[in-house]
């Protein structure tokens, strides 16, 4: 039995590793292990935890803090079976509001659901889920490894869907209907099983709907009235990407993982900010580039004073550098764990640090903390 830790990212050093206290934006930051079973954790920028949530589910990818200090939390939903190999990976089906001592507030269940959730002021919520293809709508997706369907020649394709507090469908968008198959193909090296991949879904200030499609490399604005798209980056621009989200300016901000990127053969991710006319405004990568490549999941959040949070998902390092790219504090997950569920250990069978995404926030939105303290 070897005295050395054979897990590499917990042998590089976990917690701290880096604190500007002067450039960083002052907050706390909010994470969810992937699997760390339930526990939900709001850190200080010391990398002490101030506050934890120990929730029944594991993480169905994410939490974050509401308007008002609740908490938004999207769980797995236990029981359910395996629809094709990665699906354990990244579905949901619970999605749940909490109070700040762990009280549910409200839940919503759909086991189709996955990824995102995102819980809207109105209580009201937009997420993904799915929908399966078989026969000819099945064959009509174009891409992918041949032959790597589904059970049953079935390709599942994701579906947008919004809900009220009572949990009434109140508006939805299908992938099967509104995408054109040819312009929204699968990447070669994919997998038929899921099309096209939707990973991050929100709503824009003009009401329209911004989506992730990750398997297909593009960000789109979906029309709320008609389900048509609207705007999508120009091939090549993203490669893989997650977590767009709308800046004050009308901007893009995508965590761009970089995986297949065209014109490279050394792969890195990068964090770009995109205007509406396509041009790339501002863009983040390490001065190593090649030490920062995050193959899959990943978040950027554009802070109050110009910085920029990043989380590295795989490797469950969260970091923030400055709009001239300083790097101001870094922190790594100490939490490891493996994947409950067989299928998923099989394909990750090391003990990972994983988060989905991370959140700042600064003191006035956590009230309930600071009256506390």
């Amino acid at each position: 039995m070897s005295t050395v830790d054979q897990n590499q990212r917990r042998r590089r050093g976990t917690g701290l590793i880096a604190l500007d206290a002067e450039r960083a934006f002052p907050g706390y930051t909010l994470f969810a292990p992937l699997t760390g079973g339930g526990t939900v954790h709001l850190i200080d920028l010391r990398g002490e935890d101030v506050h934890t949530w120990r929730l029944p589910y594991r993480p169905g990818r994410h939490a974050r803090i509401l308007p008002g200090g609740n908490l938004a939390y999207n769980g797995v939903l236990p029981g359910e079976k395996a629809l094709f190999p990665m699906w354990h990976k990244y579905r949901g089906g619970v999605l749940d509001v909490y109070a700040p001592d762990g009280t549910v507030l409200r839940e919503h269940r759909d086991p189709l659901q996955h990824h995102d959730a995102h819980h809207l002021d109105d209580g009201g919520i937009l997420y993904t889920a799915l929908e399966p293809l078989t026969g000819t709508e099945a064959a009509g997706v174009r891409g992918g490894v041949p032959g790597s369907e589904a059970a049953g020649g079935t390709v599942w394709a994701d579906t947008i869907k919004e809900v009220d507090t009572e949990g009434n469908a109140v508006w939805s968008w299908r992938a099967a209907e509104h995408l054109d198959r040819e312009a929204f193909a699968l990447h070669p090296d994919y997998a038929r099983e899921h099309w096209p991949l939707i990973n991050s879904v929100t709503p824009l200030a003009d009401g329209n709907i911004l989506a992730s499609l990750r398997s297909v490399s593009a960000v789109v604005v979906i029309s709320r009235a008609t389900g048509e798209i609207l705007w999508r980056t120009a091939p090549g621009t993203v490669s893989q990407q997650h977590h767009p989200t709308e800046l004050p300016s009308g901007n893009l901000l995508v965590f761009d993982n970089g995986v297949f990127r065209p014109g490279h053969d050394v792969p890195y991710s990068r964090v770009i900010e995109i205007d509406r006319a396509g041009t790339i405004a501002w863009e983040y990568h390490d001065p190593a580039r090649e030490s920062f490549f995050a193959p899959f999941m990943g978040s950027a959040q554009r802070l109050p004073n110009g910085n920029t949070l990043v989380t590295d998902s795989p490797a469950g390092r969260l970091f923030e550098v400055t709009a001239d790219g300083l790097l101001v504090w870094e922190y790594v997950v100490p939490y490891f764990g493996g994947y409950e569920e067989a299928e998923v250990r099989g394909l990750f069978p090391a003990e990972p640090n994983a988060v989905f995404r991370a959140y700042r926030y600064a003191a006035d939105e956590l009230p309930w903390l600071e009256a506390g303290r």
